[in-house]
This record gives structure tokens, sequence and C-alpha cells, in this order.
């Protein structure tokens, strides 16, 4: 991967679980009720008298090797030099192979187009200079947003490229980064999604 793969970091001992840059994101793009590109998770764990809970903010990961550009049939998705993944709705039929093959599900189904959508990386606000929508937003600046190799430089300790809790980063190289906390490396009891838990 070049270090200049533009990608994610997300400080997960900082993240409240406001939901802010959900709404940001949501709100930028108009986006129709039930599709969200970037989604906070909780996650939960363990027993009393050791109990914890953390948040994980997840979008499009803009993988390295992005499994979505390989299975469209449509030709609906390219890399861009920086590395953004992005997806031309005007090619799209709307199959769904996309969000089936990607292992974060990060595409999304629009119900009232009939086609896939999912995060940009806000390329267009990029080309012009500025932060994704959801980076700008955060109040506890638990996101941050630039070429991966600069993200590792700014944050060599405790950074990790998964968490127990994502499924394996081997399959598509995904261009995020973790703080974590100690409790993160314990395997979760469930992961709640909005109002829906699973266990995992």
């Amino acid at each position: 991967m070049s270090n200049r793969q533009l990608g994610f970091y997300v400080n997960v001992a900082r993240c409240i679980g406001c939901h802010t840059c959900e709404i940001a994101c949501k709100e930028t793009y108009d986006l129709e009720v039930g599709v969200r590109w970037r989604r906070v998770r909780a996650v939960e764990g363990g027993a009393y008298p050791k109990p914890y809970a953390y948040f994980v903010s997840m979008a499009c990961n803009h993988c390295a090797d992005p499994i979505c550009v390989k299975v469209c049939p449509a030709g609906a998705y390219s890399k861009r030099e920086d590395g953004l993944v992005i997806h031309d709705q005007s090619k799209c039929i709307g199959c769904k192979y996309c969000t089936m093959a990607c292992p974060y599900t990060a595409p999304q189904f629009d119900e009232a187009k009939g086609k896939m959508s999912k995060c940009s990386g806000c390329y267009s606000r990029v080309d012009d200079g500025k932060q994704p929508a959801c980076v700008d937003a955060c109040p506890v600046r638990a996101l941050e947003f630039g070429p991966l190799g600069d993200l590792e430089s700014a944050h060599p300790a405790d950074l990790a490229e998964t968490l127990p809790v994502l499924p394996s980063n081997k399959q598509t190289n995904p261009s995020v980064r973790f703080k974590v906390r100690p409790e993160v490396t314990l395997r979760a009891d469930r992961i709640v999604d909005g109002h829906r838990a699973r266990k995992v």
C-alpha cells in the first residue's frame, strides 16, 4: 500500500458515541432514511465486576484492495490515485453484489433510487483542501483523515490495524487505523448498531 493512500484514524478511546459524525454525513449528502454511510456502533462485553463498553465509528474503509471494485458487474466502482474508492451511481444497476461482498457492508442500498450508495471520502471536499464532513463535525476529535503514512507517524503508540470485533483485515487491506483501549483487546459479547444488537 502506498503511504499516500488516504484513510481514517479512529480514536476508539476518545469516541463518546454521540453520532455527530453520522448526522453530519447524512446532512451533507441528504441521505434517505435508513441509509447511513457512517455508522457508530456500541461494543459491549465483560461481566460484573468488570463490564466494559466502547464505541466505534465506521464508514467505507477505502480499502487498498477493494473487493467492491472487483465484483461490480457494471463497473460502477473505481479507485482514485489517492486511494479513495468512488461509486458512480449513474452506472449502478442495484444488484447489491458489492454489499454482499464487502466484509464491512459499507455499500448501502438506496430504496428510493434503487441503487447502491456509499461513503465517498468526501472527495469533493478533499479536492478543495477540506476534511471530510464527519471529521470536521466530531466534537471530541476522535476522527482524523489523511495519508495513512502520516497518520501512522502521528500516532505510533497503541495503533492497531483492526479490532477484534471486526472482520479480518487480510481480505481487503482497509485504509483505517485505530487507537485502542486495553479492554478493546477482549472479544465483545455483542455489538449494538442503532437499536439492534448482534452476538459476536
